[in-house]
C-alpha cells in the first residue's frame, strides 16, 4: 500500500511563499506519476499541476506563472512551489500518485491517480 506524506502547508500573507512536499513511501525499485490537487470548501477537488512520466508538465489556468511542480531523481517526492500567493490559494491541498508501469510502448501511468495524501492546509491572509 503506498503511502503519500505532505508537510509544507501554513499561514502566509498575500503574495507570499510555500512550498508543499509529497513523499511516496513503498517498495524502494517504484517510481511514480504524481499531481497536486486542491479543494475548496464546498467544492470539488481541482487538479492543479501535474508530471506526466515523460517529464510533461501541465498547470492549471489558475496556478499557471505562479506555482511550479517538480520531482526528485527518484520519482519518489513531488514538491509544490508556491509563489505569488492570492486569497483564492486557500485551500486543502492534496498530493496524488500513481505507479510507472512499463508497456511495450515504454513506461506509462494511469490516466487516474490511485494514491492520495492526506491534505494540508494552505492560509492566506492579507
Amino acid at each position: 500500500q503506498v503511502q503519500l506524506v505532505e508537510s509544507g502547508g501554513g499561514s502566509v500573507q498575500t503574495g507570499g511563499t510555500l512550498r508543499l512536499s509529497c513523499a511516496a513511501s513503498e517498495y524502494p525499485d517504484n517510481r511514480y506519476c504524481m499531481g497536486w490537487f486542491r479543494q475548496h470548501p464546498g467544492e470539488e477537488r481541482e487538479a492543479i499541476a501535474r508530471i506526466y512520466v515523460n517529464g510533461t508538465i501541465i498547470y492549471s489556468d489558475s496556478v499557471k506563472g505562479r506555482f511550479t511542480i517538480s520531482q526528485d531523481s527518484t520519482k519518489k517526492t513531488a514538491y509544490l512551489q508556491m509563489d505569488s500567493l492570492k486569497a483564492e490559494d486557500a485551500a486543502i491541498y492534496y498530493c496524488a500518485a500513481d505507479p510507472v508501469f512499463a508497456t511495450p510502448w515504454g513506461p506509462r501511468c494511469r490516466s487516474q491517480f490511485g494514491y492520495w495524501g492526506q491534505g494540508t492546509t494552505v492560509t492566506v491572509s492579507s
